[in-house]
């Protein structure tokens, strides 16, 4: 495993682990510490690596995945779909091309700039997204202009020819004084619950996407980012790598990095029938800075856990919150009530340790805890 973090259950899962430099969301990354990670990983891994399966991060640098494809086996899209797919002006005329309703997009100036979004090309988790201020567009981002609807997602594989819908999930965002769009869950509803999208506009859309598909030669588990307002619905984005909703999808009885591994390999897996229940994962974000992590008694439905002794920056991600219900109403409030329980056990926790460190202790054989700070 190669990440920028090396979280908990990162860390008792992977057989190894190689930690990167930088900092989640800054739309590049290190190519020599990339391709010498996965070098000394496959080294690690011997005959038994079946290949490199990407996550965030990379859609900006299609260049940098055909490097790694250069060097070993990709499972998932290939450097030419994401370079199509994550281009804002190709993507955009491959939309109108194929008839899919897409939001206008410019690099600007533009005259009304109060329903425009300033984006960056690659750009991922809706940190980076922004009411446009000026009307223009700095380098490396362009302006889409600002639609109505809810957020959804249409999850799916893809062998490279068509697609095999997982889900639709529903989004919502958790803003912040700097960061108004920023992404919080996403939650799939009951098998027998009524759906947030009309099953023919679902069909309309999974009809575009297979589309997409087929034009640019995309593999393995993605995501299609969705306005839906009635009737009407405007593709935004192609997500073409496992995302964040890969928790709130992984409940059917194969688990779902090898049927993404199975669709990258041109095999689609058959789809089994979703679980009763709903489902729903949510970011549990830091609402001060946290300079060292304590030991916490983390539940089980918490994910992405920090290292103790690691630093979290206000605003940034601290960990994810699962949970499960019979309907989507009741997820979303298990979710606010289970984040709200991690902010309190932290700040209880915290606390104890400041009331313990207050005593003299003598000292401890071996150094602090690696402080590497969560980006």
């Amino acid at each position: 495993m190669l990440d920028l973090f090396g979280d908990e259950d990162t860390l008792a899962l992977a057989e190894a682990h190689r930690t990167l430099p930088g900092r989640f969301g800054a739309g590049a990354r290190d190519r020599e510490g990339v391709l010498s990670g996965l070098a000394a990983l496959s080294r690690e891994a011997g005959v038994g690596a079946l290949g490199v399966v990407l996550g965030s991060g990379f859609e900006g640098v299609p260049d940098l995945i055909a490097d790694i494809a250069a060097h070993h086996r990709l499972l998932g899209a290939g450097p030419g779909a994401v370079a199509i797919l994550k281009d804002p002006f190709r993507f955009a005329a491959l939309c109108a091309r194929l008839a899919i309703p897409h939001p206008a997009i410019s690099a600007g100036p533009v005259a009304d700039r109060g329903v425009w979004l300033v984006k960056r090309a690659g750009g991922c988790g809706g940190s980076h997204i922004r009411l446009s201020a000026t009307g223009h567009a700095a380098p490396g981002h362009y302006l889409q202009a600002r639609m109505p609807g809810t957020a959804c997602a249409l999850n799916f594989l893809s062998d490279g020819r068509g697609i095999a819908v997982l889900a639709l999930t529903e989004q919502w965002q958790s803003p912040s004084p700097t960061r108004p769009f920023r992404y919080a869950g996403a939650l799939v509803r009951g098998r027998d619950e009524a759906g947030p999208v009309a099953a023919h506009i679902v069909a309309d859309i999974a009809g575009a996407v297979d589309r997409l598909v087929a034009a640019t030669g995309l593999s393995g588990l993605a995501s299609a980012d969705l306005l839906v307002e009635g009737e009407r619905w405007w593709l935004l984005e192609i997500n073409p790598r496992p995302g964040a909703t890969l928790d709130v999808l992984d409940r059917r009885p194969t688990p779902l990095l090898i049927q993404h591994i199975e669709a990258a390999l041109g095999r689609m897996p058959s789809i089994e029938a979703l679980p009763m229940d709903a489902t729903g994962a949510e970011i549990c974000y830091a609402a001060r800075t946290c300079a060292a992590v304590p030991p916490l008694d983390w539940p089980d439905h918490v994910h992405d856990r920090p290292r103790a002794g690691s630093s979290v920056a206000r605003d940034a991600p601290f960990c994810t919150v699962t949970a499960s219900g019979p309907d989507a109403a009741a997820v979303k409030r298990e979710l606010r009530a289970r984040t709200q329980r991690i902010r309190a056990l932290l700040e209880e926790t915290e606390n104890s340790h400041e009331f313990q460190h207050d005593r003299p202790e003598p000292q401890r054989p071996g150094g602090p805890a690696g402080r590497e700070p969560r980006r």
